[in-house]
């Protein structure tokens, strides 16, 4: 099967339908295109997201089955709970955009390689400016230590990467961010991919066409525009401190 190719100076092109999506690699649907907003807004909305490494060009993938997590369903074990209660962490939103991003694309384990590409860099922090990506950065101490950043469109979040420089940062972020989508009603959080850590934090497997349903009905939906903010009062069961 010969992959479909988009041009990167026609926007409005079409995605193809993500079931023609290949199964080998699973998922991988498109090739070239842009990474401009009106390209990567559409995208999202189709279920479709961009990954690729430098020296590809970009490739856009449609997985099935799809990993997410319903902002109700996230679990904070025991042991999280107790971390979070230990009062180390501050949490706060769209702070430090730019610094998640580029602490998402460090090196891990050893491994220099990144897929948050110098493009893929620019192209998100063009998204946050424009009220569409946004960031939950945990601190500890007055640094940060951890965080996540994805895009919002209606009720849907698209996480895209998390990091973590001390244990359980990367969790606190999701588990925060969980519990801020809960309050303004968000349907679902798109993990894209299964890893055991996101897991063990309650996401589930389920099929491309029912997550695609889940698009068609909650990202038509009015969302939260502009910078987010978390409730003031989202950290106090966890006794956390007042974000720096």
């Amino acid at each position: 099967m010969r992959l479909p190719w988009l041009d990167p100076r026609d926007d409005n092109q079409p995605f193809p339908s993500p079931d023609r999506a290949l199964t080998d690699p699973d998922g991988l649907l498109a090739a070239g295109g842009s990474l401009s907003p009106r390209r990567l807004l559409r995208a999202y909305r189709l279920g479709i997201f961009p990954w690729y490494s430098t020296g590809q060009p970009i490739l856009w993938w449609s997985p099935d089955p799809r990993l997410v997590l319903f902002p109700e369903c996230v679990n904070v074990s025991r042991s999280l709970r107790k971390t979070l209660r230990k009062g180390a962490f501050a949490i706060t939103a769209d702070t430090v955009f730019e610094q998640i991003i580029t602490a998402c694309a460090g090196p891990r384990d050893g491994d220099p390689g990144t897929w948050i590409t110098p493009e893929m860099h620019r192209a998100y922090c063009r998204l946050h400016r424009l009220g569409h990506a946004h960031s939950v950065e945990v601190w500890r101490q007055g640094k940060l230590v951890g965080g996540l950043y994805g895009v919002a469109v209606g009720r849907v979040f698209f996480g895209e990467s998390m990091f973590h420089w001390v244990s359980d940062a990367s969790k606190v972020a999701l588990v925060a961010l969980a519990q801020q989508l809960r309050r303004w009603e968000f349907a679902v959080i798109d993990c894209q991919v299964r890893t055991e850590h996101l897991a063990s934090l309650g996401a589930v497997d389920i099929a491309r066409p029912t997550f695609l349903q889940l698009l068609d009905r909650y990202c038509a939906l009015p969302g939260h525009d502009g910078a987010w903010r978390l409730d003031p009062d989202l950290w106090t069961d966890w006794s956390l401190p007042t974000p720096p």
